[in-house]
C-alpha cells in the first residue's frame, strides 16, 4: 500500500510534468503564430505593392488616352473598385476623404472631430466593433496604414491624428 504522502508527491510530480508540457507547447505555438503574422503582414505588404504597380501601371497607360479638356478636375475622383486599385491611396493635395474606403474614411472623421491625438482602441467602439484586441490591431494597421499614405500622423507611438500637411485642410466629407 501507498502512504499518503508518496501518493501527493506523485501526483505533484506528474502535475509538474504536465505544466512543463503545456509551457513548451505554448512556446511553440507563440513561435508559430509569429512566423504566420510574418507571413500575412509580407502577403499584405506583397499585394499592396502588386496593387499600386498595376494602379500607376495603368494610370501611365491612361494618360495619353485623355483629351485637354476631358481632364478630370483635382477634387474629382471615383470611388476605387476592382482589381490593381490601391485600396488606400497616398495622399495628394485636392484628395478628398471620400476617395477611401468606408472604414477608412470613418477613421479619419472620427479622427478629426477628435479634440486630440486618438488611440486604436478610443477608434474600434466608434466605428461599432467589438473592442476585442483581434479588432483593436486591425485597426491599429489600419491607423499606421493611413500614416503610411499622409492621411495621418503618429504624433507619439499609438497616438494618431490628422496629418498637418493633408485632408484636414479638404476633408470633403460625404
Amino acid at each position: 500500500m501507498v502512504s499518503l504522502p508518496e501518493e501527493l508527491q506523485a501526483r505533484e510530480a506528474a502535475a509538474r510534468r504536465r505544466v512543463e508540457e503545456l509551457q513548451a507547447e505554448a512556446v511553440e505555438l507563440a513561435l508559430r503564430l509569429e512566423k504566420a503574422r510574418e507571413d500575412l503582414s509580407r502577403l499584405e505588404i506583397t499585394r499592396e505593392t502588386v496593387a499600386q504597380v498595376l494602379a500607376e501601371l495603368s494610370a501611365a497607360g491612361a494618360e495619353p488616352d485623355v483629351a485637354p479638356g476631358d481632364a478630370p478636375e483635382a477634387n474629382e475622383s471615383s470611388a476605387p473598385h476592382g482589381v490593381g486599385v490601391m485600396m488606400v491611396p497616398p495622399w495628394r493635395e485636392g484628395l478628398v476623404v471620400a476617395v477611401l474606403p468606408d472604414v477608412y474614411r470613418d477613421i479619419v472623421e472620427i479622427i478629426a472631430d477628435a479634440p486630440g491625438p486618438v488611440q486604436a482602441k478610443q477608434i474600434v467602439p466608434r466605428i461599432g466593433l467589438p473592442t476585442t484586441t483581434g479588432k483593436i490591431e486591425g485597426t491599429r494597421g489600419k491607423l499606421k496604414r493611413l500614416v503610411e499614405r499622409g492621411w495621418l500622423d503618429e504624433d507619439a507611438p499609438g497616438q494618431f491624428s490628422l496629418a498637418r500637411q493633408g485632408p484636414g485642410q479638404d476633408r470633403g466629407n460625404s
